[in-house]
């Protein structure tokens, strides 16, 4: 004696045949899909019986009208077409104990304006949130804004490269296509053929601070480097440093944002511990920009700029990273809102005659307006 679950398969494919009595076009294929979807879903379940066979076994909008009366007269034992333009849902009745007809609401406006308000209300949150400082949000606060944050989309300015490509118009002349141009008139040239330079995007290297002064800001920018790291058109860097440097861009490209952060966590020994921003800098600079990695490219920092190592390291580690990149941008966190804000640390008064754009990064409205301003970072 066959199984419930056969017995179900055997229904459905009766049903299927229904169908092509009725004049749909139903293949073997089709009704296996059928069959795996309704599996996949709960077989007891009218309703998913009916959209996982409107979407196996119908391909034509003009088939639904003999669909849902078939259905109708196969599963409910209805005589008659349905009524036209009525949407399937579930409701109980006393001679079936599954029927398919429009269900009765108390009131539509009533939950349309609660929705509304809903929507309302957490626009008005995200907003809030998007405004307050890192080290000030809640474990849930901060949990919304590293959901926001996965949105981000930096775009690094472009750069001219030595290579050329075809151009409508312009001011050089691309002489090799121009005379390879004219053999085919039998020398005479029948136009003058133009190339321009390709453009490319600047690479982009973050290097955060993670030392115990910044606990409050360095886990919201780890995840804003997250994100950057996966949504990025160009090549992204990802460094962090407290007492040492630490790249972890390869523990950052996972496609779990939870599980990319733990990883980064643990290659990262030295988190929230001191800080040595110029010995890390200038790690940075010998062991990775001198070697072409920072050439032309847009180097953010983040940190507040308390350093405990030796001044006139910092110096010459950020002296020699101005002239080996393109643009270095600053994070500090204790810049805030504050237009006229003033270094205030000897790191920040080491490093700022060489800082070319100094933003805050507290919040999230601070790291979007840096990305509005990363792509005109000439």
């Amino acid at each position: 004696m066959p199984d419930e679950g056969t017995a179900f398969v055997v229904t459905l494919v009766d049903f299927a045949h229904e169908l092509r009595h009725a004049g749909l076009v139903v293949g073997s294929d089709d009704v296996m899909g059928y069959c795996e979807a309704v599996s996949v879903l709960n077989p007891g379940d009218l309703l998913d019986v009916y959209w996982s066979g409107r979407t196996a076994l119908v391909t034509r909008h003009d088939q639904i009208h003999t669909y849902d009366r078939i259905f109708g007269e196969f599963f409910l034992g209805e005589e008659g077409p349905p009524e036209p333009a009525a949407p399937f849902s579930l409701k109980t009745k006393e001679e079936a104990q599954s029927v398919l007809q429009v269900p009765q609401t108390e009131s539509e406006e009533s939950d349309r304006e609660e929705e509304a308000a809903e929507l309302g209300l957490a626009a008005s949150n995200a907003a809030t949130l998007r405004t307050r400082s890192f080290g000030a949000c809640t474990p849930d606060e901060l949990a919304a804004l590293r959901r926001i944050s996965t949105s981000f989309r930096l775009t690094p300015p472009r750069r001219r490269t030595r290579r050329t490509m075809r151009a409508s118009r312009g001011r050089e002349l691309d002489l090799r296509r121009t005379v390879r141009d004219s053999l085919r008139m039998h020398g005479d040239p029948s136009q003058l053929l133009w190339k321009r330079r390709k453009l490319r995007l600047r690479p982009l290297i973050l290097i955060l601070d993670v030392s115990g002064s910044m606990a409050d800001y360095s886990r919201s920018l780890l995840q804003f480097a997250y994100s950057t790291k996966r949504g990025a058109t160009s090549r992204t860097e990802v460094f962090c440093f407290g007492t040492r440097l630490t790249r972890i861009t390869r523990e950052l490209d996972h496609r779990r944002p939870d599980e990319a952060l733990e990883r980064a966590a643990k290659t990262v020994f030295d988190w929230e511990g001191g800080t040595r921003i110029g010995n890390s800098l200038d790690t940075f600079v010998r062991t990775w920009a001198s070697r072409g990695m920072a050439r032309g490219g847009i180097v953010v920092i983040c940190s507040d700029g308390l350093d405990r190592g030796d001044p006139d390291v910092l110096a010459k580690a950020v002296s020699r990273l101005s002239r080996l990149c393109h643009r270095i941008v600053w994070m500090n966190p204790h810049k805030g809102n504050n237009p006229d804000f003033q270094p205030n640390t000897l790191g920040m008064m080491v490093a700022e005659p060489y800082i070319d754009v100094m933003l805050s990064g507290h919040d999230l409205r601070s790291l979007e307006e840096f990305a509005t301003l990363l792509p005109d970072l000439r």
